[in-house]
């Protein structure tokens, strides 16, 4: 059950993590696994059922759940005061049963991977809806109303806000927009790494072209010999240098 904080928490656009995510610490793991352990050689325990692998309580009531587990890790130092089994990973069995799972207070189908639209939630769109324009000008307007929203509200908490688009509607708006945006970041991220790749070998070749002069000037002596083996280096160093800028184009 629910309270009025954590109630208000799931509904912010940006919720933060569930105040339980602090119990999965290195220790309470170690806790839970030995729990398992012990509880498959102590039938009578009344604390879980081991049920394909997971811990499943046999009772509702955490409180005889923790008293339970206390006895079975009576040994153990810095028992938790929580029932350990709910530590356990969620059933992915039972996520299949329902075609469904629940996130910060909201219900996805599994079947269904696609984002529901502004249109589709019933909620006015403030950007173009052909993907191909650009939206950046949008995005931009949408981010100035919001900002002025924000600015109105800091200047004072007692004037009643304006009735101007309200600052749910632009968040939305802008969040959707930027979502949108997502190939088209991937896109500029791959270029920079490319770039960065050939700048790379490029560095890479001059090291080789640079190593190679400091070794031809080492046979500076203008015997037959020496010229022999310095124009034997010359042509292998630049086949080198050649073989490492085309072996993996880009």
């Amino acid at each position: 059950m629910l309270d009025d904080g954590e109630d208000a928490e799931l509904q912010n656009p940006f919720p933060a993590p569930p105040a339980h995510y602090v119990r999965y610490t290195a220790h309470n793991l170690k806790l839970q696994a030995l729990l398992k352990e012990r509880r498959q050689t102590d039938e009578a325990a009344d604390v879980a059922k081991v049920s394909e692998g997971a811990t499943v309580p046999p009772i509702e009531d955490p409180t005889q759940a923790v008293g339970a587990q206390s006895r079975l890790l009576s040994d153990q130092p810095d028992l938790p005061d929580f029932p350990l089994y709910q530590l356990e990973k969620p059933r992915v069995d039972w996520i299949e049963e329902d075609d469904a799972f629940t996130v910060f207070g909201e219900t996805w189908p599994i079947k269904n991977s696609k984002l529901m639209s502004l249109a589709d939630a019933g909620i006015p769109q403030l950007f173009p809806e052909d993907p191909s324009q650009d939206r950046r000008p949008a995005m931009l307007s949408i981010l100035r109303s919001l900002l002025v929203q924000y600015s109105r509200l800091t200047k004072s908490i007692t004037i009643p806000p304006p009735r101007d688009l309200p600052e749910g509607l632009l968040s939305q708006n802008l969040m959707a927009t930027a979502n949108e945006l997502r190939p088209v970041q991937a896109r500029w991220n791959l270029e920079l790494m490319m770039k960065r790749q050939l700048e790379l070998r490029r560095e890479e070749t001059a090291n080789i072209h640079s190593k190679c002069d400091e070794i031809e000037a080492r046979l500076a002596p203008s015997s037959r010999q020496h010229n022999i083996c310095k124009h034997s280096l010359h042509h292998m160093c630049v086949y080198r240098a050649s073989y490492h800028s085309h072996a993996h184009p880009l």
